[in-house]
């Protein structure tokens, strides 16, 4: 039989009808930052992902480099990530349960405390929105219903209607603070008072994937809170300030009777012995990372500074990236941003996050705004 028969005769069969989950046609598509556009005469920038635009410390690359048995699979434990992170944040070892990115973590705490019960009926977690746009993806996934509470009008989580949406059927509900991608970070006494109304029982997530960057001395740190109350888990990844998105590694911190069901769910090696090994070089180098993180908190006050100078109003910004509330000219203004050689993340006809880069990316973005006359301006 030829080569040209053997193509017709497979086309003529006709494939199965393969249906995916029905909830696969209600989530939406997690949209990727995009690269910045290629413009003649200018150095392009990439402010579309959050990512820390320095790459990993030098002790970090060089760890990397003399690492050589990746023909073998990892510690599906971290062993070594973990007793590093038990020491650094001063918890047991056994508290940690590593994932791939903080959002691999996410998905192992949902897989565990959020589904179905034994009758079909889907459990509920609850969660702000806009907040982090993997939330409905992973939530849906998961089997269990999403349940998305507004935020209010500067960007801050609503914890009034969040609570007073709980039922019987709400098992998990997820705190990001600072919020990606509007950025205000919750306070300690927003969080108390909060877990205060919640029952004991709701595994309550506090999701600090921008930790690193929070300046706002009132503002709540998880591992306190884990702490006080058993039924919180904390979030946190090496992605944003040890600058290792690529290699995906994160964590989450809670108790024992939270720990042992996550470990079953855990995906075997999702940390790599690379992410491993860098992740651990970080904490042990951490003085030098808080010098690189701290460049770019100063670079976010001269954007926020700068902004506001315009006359432009913009939520408190704590993690490494600004929000600007442009509604229907969002798109618009993501265009402009393109023919600057700026990718910017637009979400719809809500606005626009924009990522703190480079010094010159930075300037021109303020740059841009000064030129913009849509908004949003102080009244």
């Amino acid at each position: 039989m030829t080569t040209t028969e053997k193509d017709t005769n497979a086309a003529d069969v006709r494939a199965p009808e393969i249906r995916p989950r029905t909830v696969m046609g209600k989530l939406p598509r997690y949209t990727a930052g995009k690269p910045p556009a290629v413009i003649d005469g200018l150095q392009s920038y990439k402010l579309s992902s959050n990512e820390n635009s320095f790459p990993p410390l030098p002790a970090v690359l060089e760890a990397l480099g003399n690492r050589q048995d990746i023909n073998r699979y990892p510690d599906p434990l971290s062993t070594a990530l973990r007793t590093e992170l038990s020491a650094f944040l001063d918890v047991p070892a056994e508290d940690i349960v590593t994932g791939a990115g903080s959002l691999g973590a996410l998905n192992q705490i949902l897989a565990t405390f959020a589904g179905q019960d034994e009758y079909g009926v889907p459990d509920e977690v609850i969660y702000p929105w806009r907040s982090f746009e993997a939330y409905p993806i992973s939530v849906g996934l998961s089997g269990a219903d999403s349940v998305q509470v507004p935020l209010r009008a500067d960007g801050t989580h609503d914890l009034e209607a969040m609570a007073a949406v709980v039922t019987s059927r709400t098992r998990v509900i997820l705190l990001c603070t600072p919020n990606n991608p509007t950025g205000p970070a919750l306070t300690s006494v927003q969080v108390e008072d909060f877990l205060a109304k919640v029952p004991s029982d709701v595994l309550v997530v506090i999701d600090e994937a921008y930790e690193d960057f929070v300046r706002d001395p009132d503002a709540v740190n998880g591992i306190d809170m884990y702490r006080r109350h058993p039924n919180v888990v904390v979030l946190r990844t090496f992605s944003k300030g040890a600058g290792l998105a690529g290699l995906r590694v994160g964590y989450s911190v809670s108790h024992p009777p939270v720990t042992q069901y996550l470990r079953v769910a855990a995906v075997p090696f999702a940390v790599s012995q690379l992410a491993e090994t860098a992740a651990v070089a970080s904490l042990r180098h951490h003085g030098e990372l808080v010098e690189r993180i701290q460049g770019l908190v100063q670079e976010r006050t001269r954007v926020v500074d700068g902004l506001r100078e315009l006359g432009w109003r913009i939520p408190d910004a704590q993690g490494n990236f600004v929000w600007l509330e442009l509604g229907e000219d969002t798109p618009g203004f993501a265009a402009l941003a393109e023919q600057q050689a700026l990718a910017v993340r637009a979400f719809g006809s809500e606005g626009i996050r924009v990522t703190i880069g480079e010094d010159e990316a930075n300037t021109r973005f303020l740059a841009l705004c000064a030129t913009y006359t849509k908004g949003p301006r102080v009244s």
